[in-house]
């Protein structure tokens, strides 16, 4: 029986380790020929190394599919254009760009550098525009494709030495929706993932305290597969009507997250003074306040199924 994206051809970011491998298998078992980009440099951004791209080339190869091996950085614009064009030429077409490459420079907010902000926007955030950027003129022309973008509870709820990633992550989800509402004339769809698994990227998550080892925990039973089947999804034909959505996946469980929405509303007729807010719009609004020091444990709180 074909798989569900027999004949498509699927470009995965950092696709040599952890969830980008994880997508890359699954895709190539669905029937895609997959472009798999990964320059394979450290946690942080630093290095670089052949190896994981062509071990999920090699691995898909072994197991009767097509796949081609890219070793560019996406915060390169030439680099990004690379990974759309290397699967133009080796395959024909271009029918889903998965935004899944990601670094992390992890510091308290007012110890992080200039290029520890810099470097973590440049390849989750602007590396995202760069290979989705190369890859609309051809959606355009066929009138079709899907863009898939890693997101995360980091950016959707906060996260604690991550102001770099975070707003990255957000970021992601505002240019998904820019990019859904633009390219919606030419059919061509935009989602976003937030995945929760352990990998290398999750391992720097700190387990000091009691509910943090409790967190870190629950983290490794998460693995990396359970993610790639909506991202096969998402790539298919099955996802045509599917686009400007931010969707998590937590081992089974497969979450729709809302976009920012008005909660409450306040009215003064004769106009607002510093000491009216205080005393009669904070009481109204404080039931409906996120907690201060929200993370994703509070919002998940329960153990993954």
């Amino acid at each position: 029986m074909a798989g569900v994206l027999e004949g498509k051809v699927v470009a995965v970011t950092g696709a040599g380790r952890g969830i980008g491998r994880e997508i890359a298998l699954l895709c190539a078992r669905e029937g895609a020929a997959v472009v798999v980009n990964d320059p394979g440099v450290a946690q942080g951004g630093d290095g670089s190394d052949e190896g994981p791209a062509q071990t999920t080339v090699n691995d898909i190869v072994a197991a009767g599919g097509r796949a081609w091996a890219n070793l560019a950085s996406v915060a390169d614009p030439m680099g990004a254009t690379s990974i759309v064009e290397d699967a133009v030429q080796r395959f024909g077409r271009i029918d889903a760009v998965v935004n899944n490459a990601g670094i992390l420079r992890d510091t308290i907010w007012h110890k992080m550098s200039y290029e520890d902000w810099t470097s973590v926007i440049d390849v989750n955030l602007t590396g995202a525009f760069n290979v989705s950027k190369a890859a609309t003129p051809y959606f355009r022309e066929q009138s079709s494709g899907s863009f898939i973008h890693f997101t995360s509870t980091s950016g959707l709820i906060g996260n604690l030495g991550q102001a770099n990633y975070s707003a990255a992550k957000l970021g992601l989800v505002a240019m998904s929706q820019s990019i859904a509402l633009d390219m919606a004339r030419w059919g061509v769809r935009s989602n976003c993932i937030a995945p929760f698994a352990w990998s290398r990227m999750t391992a720097s998550i700190p387990a000091e305290t009691p509910e943090q080892k409790q967190r870190v925990e629950r983290m490794k039973t998460m693995s990396a597969d359970k993610i790639a089947p909506l991202v096969a999804y998402l790539a298919s034909d099955l996802s045509q009507d599917v686009t400007n959505q931010v969707f998590s996946v937590r081992k089974n469980e497969i979450v729709l997250f809302s976009k920012p929405r008005p909660v409450r509303s306040m009215v003064k007729l004769e106009g607002w003074t510093p000491s009216a807010i205080a005393e009669e719009l904070i009481p109204a609004f404080k039931p409906a306040f996120a907690r201060a020091d929200e993370v994703s444990a509070h919002v998940f709180p329960y153990d993954p199924v």
